[in-house]
């Protein structure tokens, strides 16, 4: 069972994760397939360094892992269920903006 400190360590790294828009172009990428570092630089129009310090960040929250492929190494999802987190997020995102059930929002501007 786990225990409120974990469960709120994994949020917060996820939320990490998600915290920066390339981490999340790198996220959606590996969520329809796994990815050589060059060639998800390439897709994503980012540098090699760049991309290497957020595929950094994404293996120490636990979201990817590394496979090594001979003498380069492959990029996927750590578990293919945070695939299907990624879509449950972002769709309910999605459905949230699109309901504006904040009946100030617009005043406001806080939904």
């Amino acid at each position: 069972m786990l225990t409120i400190a974990s469960d709120v360590d994994a949020l917060a790294r996820f939320g990490r994760a998600l915290a920066d828009p390339i981490r999340c172009r790198i996220l959606l990428a590996l969520r329809e397939a796994p990815a050589h570092p060059a060639d998800l630089a390439e897709k994503l129009g980012v540098s090699r360094t760049r991309l290497s310090n957020h595929l950094a960040c994404l293996r120490d929250c636990g979201i990817v892992v590394a496979v090594p492929e001979g003498r380069r190494v492959r990029y996927e999802l750590a578990d293919a269920r945070l695939g299907h987190a990624l879509d449950d997020l972002r769709g309910a995102v999605l459905a949230v903006e699109a309901d504006r059930t904040c009946a100030e929002a617009d005043e406001k501007d806080c939904c």
